[in-house]
């Protein structure tokens, strides 16, 4: 049981919108087969960002299929932490849920974060610090689900590789989280493996043998190189931003849901 997965609550919120959800009848399923064009994944992608989508889903927030997703899911995690919370007491609750709150890691890790956690950890961050190493993830984020909610297999990847490159704590164990989600969006991906699919891979395995290569002289020759391995994280961060970049530059945007007949005729007759 992870926590993470709370991130792609927002992208399955934006999914069950009205446009493709109508009252008595099942969503319409886009054709996988006909791919779109470039110019049609660009106009479909901007959409999401445009201010009047985005007003619109704030105005048409609480619909019935939302509010039972919230209830649904809320009951369930309550139920679950309530069952285990009994079992085990406030030893399962902070080491389960509230640990991960206030979670400060000195130890080296794939994290940018790292080096200012192990000089400052004996004395508590501030509300500004802890502010600062959330506020980028949680933009980056919000940036994300709006531009590709409506593709949401493509979303939770993109979503999870973000998360992880900029939280406060990383380690390799991370990296399967989005790993397992690679099959999910390899069909719609135009990057040859050959071309910069191959140079993607060596740059990301360059980076983390980088810091690697400073996390062995640091763990097991004792040698003071601290800063060399936040550098060494930096240019990690660099590299899976890079990565991440041409995964969705060279990815086909492929919505699950095509909007429903009705709703695109009421659609239509509002413009006019």
């Amino acid at each position: 049981m992870r926590i993470y997965p709370i991130i792609y609550a927002l992208p399955i919120i934006l999914v069950l919108d009205p446009l493709f959800f109508q009252h008595g009848a099942k969503p319409a399923l886009v054709n996988w087969s006909s791919r779109k064009s470039k110019s049609q994944q660009t106009s479909s992608c901007k959409k999401l960002m445009d201010p009047c989508c985005i007003c619109n889903f704030l105005t048409s927030l609480f619909t019935w299929r939302r509010i039972m997703f919230g209830l649904i899911s809320g009951a369930m995690f309550f139920l679950l932490t309530g069952i285990f919370f009994f079992l085990y007491g406030w030893d399962f609750l902070h080491e389960a849920l509230l640990y991960h709150l206030t979670r400060t890691d000195p130890r080296h890790n794939f994290s940018i974060y790292f080096y200012h956690i192990y000089l400052h950890y004996e004395h508590e961050l501030s509300n500004l610090e802890k502010l600062v190493s959330f506020l980028p993830q949680i933009l980056v984020q919000l940036v994300l689900v709006f531009r590709f909610a409506q593709d949401f297999s493509f979303c939770f990847f993109v979503q999870t590789v973000a998360f992880v490159a900029f939280n406060k704590v990383m380690t390799a164990q991370y990296f399967v989280w989005f790993f397992c989600l690679l099959p999910l969006i390899l069909p719609w991906t135009n990057m040859k493996l050959r071309g910069k699919g191959l140079v993607c891979i060596l740059l990301w395995m360059a980076a983390q043998g980088h810091w690697l290569l400073w996390g062995y002289l640091l763990e097991f020759k004792g040698k003071n190189v601290f800063l060399q391995l936040w550098v060494a994280g930096l240019l990690f961060l660099a590299a899976n931003t890079f990565v991440l970049i041409n995964i969705i530059q060279q990815h086909t945007y492929s919505p699950v849901f095509q909007q429903s007949s009705y709703a695109a005729s009421k659609k239509h007759v509002k413009q006019r």
